[in-house]
């Protein structure tokens, strides 16, 4: 039986478990065991029957409901003083045949809605006081982990078989109808998600053979049919063939260049230096490049000779490689290369071939390979050795290996593997993050304390408020920042945990928001403040993200290059991968943190700066509202998420409706979006499209309904016209379930634009929120006009 233990500094007795180190004992890290000692057949009975379930319904309901974490939680209500009080109403309550939807909603049973859902959602509070939930979705994550262990030969020595038997449940749970594997759980098939999870497959000891009783239902048949019948896995993208290549499953000359040498070049007026790009395309292509350069291939063994057989229809060694390179699957191709991009490659290609064989330039590549290992190895000390995420995690670890084997380098890596695991009744998977811990716990505080119903919750709110404490970054990364390319930290909250590190905008905002909503609350109820000092700090952090030429903000750095770098853009698969844009969620978070500071503390040294800061940031999000009125938001699902920021940023910064015009458009898009049922559902196909996309079936998304909710109450719309908060509000309501709970329902977060990822807290996180605005601000506004009267307005 699977069990999450969360701030454990792991398996002390392993050889490499003893490592380990962290900045706060290991607060928000997750880590799951398994045990088959003294467990109940009811228990697994529980457990076997959420797996059939999901197995059953499979390709209808694509994302797991992260059923397992919840049950641990579930069964430890009592004993951890969280039990349920208080049940939701029943839909009589608010939702009477005789009434229409567009009357207002008894607060009362709103407020009893909310306290079904806050108690339901405070049992699945950790004691570290954050909230463990599932971050996966990619698809190409694990089987790069696997393929890794395989080269190092260290699959046995981290994946017990209890492991492996949940990783193969996964891969096979989200393999498509037609044999293909996605991108992402709930994606169409691509050459890249289904190459990369057969090889997986293949290494984890399932054979294609028909006979085989491990893949009874023919899941390694029907994906190298779908593989074969496409061309083969020459034409799997350009990441990809970098794994097989590692692998030895594919020749390094079917590669593009992935020069190290670039690391040698002037960062000074060079657009192109990798210090410039985004610092995950700069994570991943820095260890990419020392491989590259090495050359660094696995042993041959028999799997990998089957599989040169296997993925290819032309016999391995007449495959013509150079022709290769551009290949890829018209099922993979979100972001075709620009001809001048193949232009750079094929020259550069050719010049590095005479270059590397001669002495001159084998000493180059040397050194060149020699500043990677510094670059990596810096940023594997100050992660802890998490890393900023998970694929150059698993291509760090590689390198610390190939660079030496008998290293405690690699070993270091070995013990953060399992901080990106998780599990649920669809299987094991990694995570793309190792959480999102901070980032859901600050959402979280913000959506009780908006109910109104804070001081009922103290526990709660105590326990989290200690969780931002203990993971606020305190001091910069160590040396000279601008060598390792690194901004300042100092004062910032990262994504995930302390440990991690990486300091982010929207990140830093919203912690700096939760923590200011807590203290108002009074230390009797969260505990001893945060010093001032340390918030300025915070302040300091978010100021200094701000971009002087577009007054946006972007996400872990300053955009340090220009937006037509992404020309050079070597990933088919992703888009804006190349630097690090200003964005509407980064923009509005960093704004609403500012301004709710300089409420809080009038008297700040930073206020100056602070106005001069609103007026540029504002200036900003008008610049990139679409025409429609909406913002394309970039980082979860999609018009409804970057919206609900943008209207919430104008806000911020002193629009109001009457006076702004910009606003107005942004309430007229929302409204033009609302469904008859009153909720709002948007798919994913709007990030990868860049258009409004209805889910199909006209399902309303209680994740969507809320951003909606929230955006128009935050526009002042209750003033104006207040029937669609009272239809959002019963759809929300409509959809909680008997528990308190509300259901999980398709894939909510998005990355570069074409790959999915979940956020497993966000369904309950956000109906809470917009229902607790709803609750204090517009039946709350409307019992205050009833007490007062008339003379209100006058």
């Amino acid at each position: 039986m699977w069990k999450l233990r969360c701030s454990s500094p792991g398996d002390r007795s392993s050889p490499w478990g003893q490592d380990v180190f962290s900045l706060n004992g290991h607060a928000g890290r997750h880590i799951w065991e398994h045990n088959s000692v003294n467990v109940s057949t009811e228990d697994t009975a529980v457990i076997e029957r959420l797996r059939q379930n999901f197995e059953l319904n499979r390709h209808n309901q694509k994302h797991s409901s992260d059923a397992l974490v919840r049950l641990q939680y579930e069964v430890l209500r009592e004993a951890r003083g969280r039990a349920m009080k208080t049940a939701p109403p029943p839909r009589s309550a608010y939702d009477p045949s005789s009434r229409t939807t567009e009357t207002p909603l008894s607060l009362d049973v709103v407020n009893q809605a909310l306290r079904a859902g806050i108690d339901y959602y405070q049992g699945l509070q950790d004691d570290d006081g954050h909230w463990p939930g599932d971050y996966g979705g990619p698809m190409f994550l694990m089987p790069g982990l696997i393929i890794a262990l395989y080269v190092m030969n260290k699959l046995d020595h981290v994946l017990s078989e209890p492991h492996k038997v949940e990783i193969r449940r996964y891969l096979r749970n989200h393999q498509n109808e037609d044999g293909g594997f996605g991108l992402h759980i709930e994606g169409h098939s691509t050459m890249f998600g289904t190459v990369l999870s057969y090889v997986a497959m293949r290494l984890l000891g399932i054979s294609p053979d028909t006979s085989n009783p491990v893949d009874n239902d023919n899941s390694m048949v029907d994906a190298l049919s779908w593989i074969r019948a496409r061309g083969g896995a020459v034409s799997v993208p350009s990441w990809g063939k970098f794994y097989l290549c590692v692998l030895g499953v594919y020749e390094w000359d079917g590669l593009n260049p992935v020069p190290p040498e670039c690391w040698l070049l002037p960062y000074t007026l060079n657009p192109l230096h990798p210090g410039r790009f985004w610092c995950h395309c700069r994570m991943v292509y820095l260890p990419m490049s020392y491989l590259y350069g090495t050359r660094a291939t696995a042993q041959p063994t028999e799997i990998t000779e089957h599989l040169r057989k296997e993925l290819y229809i032309d016999d391995y060694k007449c495959i013509d490689w150079i022709k290769t390179r551009n290949c890829c699957a018209e099922e993979d191709l979100y972001y075709p290369h620009p001809w001048i991009q193949d232009l750079i490659w094929s020259g550069l290609s050719k010049v590095e071939q005479v270059i590397v064989k001669t002495s001159p330039g084998t000493w180059l590549r040397g050194i060149a390979c020699k500043l990677a290992m510094e670059h990596i190895h810096y940023e594997d000390e100050n992660t802890r050795y998490i890393d900023i995420g998970p694929v150059n995690k698993v291509l760090n670890m590689l390198c610390c290996w190939f660079e030496n084997p008998e290293g405690m380098a690699h070993f270091k890596h070995l013990s953060r593997l399992h901080d990106y695991m998780w599990v649920a009744e669809d299987g094991m998977k990694m995570q793309g993050y190792n959480g999102s811990q901070l980032w859901d716990c600050a959402f979280a505080v913000q959506a009780i304390v908006a109910t109104g119903l804070a001081a009922e919750y103290g526990d709660c709110l105590r326990a989290a408020h200690r969780y931002l404490d203990q993971t606020q970054v305190q001091a910069d990364c160590p040396g000279e920042l601008m060598k390792w390319h690194r901004h300042i930290s100092k004062g910032a909250w990262p994504f995930s945990t302390r440990d991690h590190g990486w300091p982010i905008s929207d990140c830093s905002s919203e912690g700096l928001k939760a923590v200011i909503e807590l203290e108002k609350l009074g230390p009797a109820l969260i505990g001893p403040p945060i010093p001032v000092d340390r918030l300025e700090d915070c302040v300091n952090v978010i100021l200094s993200y701000q971009n002087v030429g577009t007054g946006g903000w972007a996400t872990y750095e300053n955009t340090r290059s220009y937006p037509w770098v992404e020309i050079v853009n070597p990933a088919e698969t992703f888009g804006d991968i190349m630097i690090d844009y200003s964005y509407v969620e980064c923009s509005s978070a960093s704004l609403q943190a500012l301004a709710n500071f300089r409420v809080q503390y009038p008297h700040s040294q930073y206020k100056y700066r602070i106005e001069k800061s609103l007026t540029a940031g504002r200036n900003f999000l008008l610049s990139i509202q679409r025409t429609d009125g909406s913002w394309y938001g970039s980082w979860a699902i999609c018009f409804t998420y970057g919206t609900w920021f943008g209207i919430k940023g104008l806000v911020a910064t002193g629009s109001t409706y009457e006076t702004c015009s910009c606003l107005r458009k942004a309430v007229r898009f929302l409204l033009s979006k609302q469904m008859a049922c009153g909720g709002w559902g948007e798919s994913y196909l709007s990030s990868q499209k860049k258009k409004y996309i209805q889910l199909e079936g006209n399902e309303p998304h209680v994740v969507n309904t809320a951003w909606a909710l929230l955006g128009l109450i935050s526009s002042g719309q209750a003033t104006r016209d207040a029937s669609p908060l009272h239809r959002a509000a019963r759809s929300l309501m409509r959809m909680q379930q008997s528990d308190g709970d509300w259901p999980q329902q398709s894939i909510m977060g998005v990355f570069n634009k074409n790959c999915m990822i979940t956020y497993a807290n966000y369904r309950n996180i956000f109906p809470l929120w917009a229902l607790g605005d709803y609750a204090t601000s517009v039946l709350g506004m409307k019992h205050e006009d009833d007490k007062h009267g008339p003379e209100r307005h006058h």
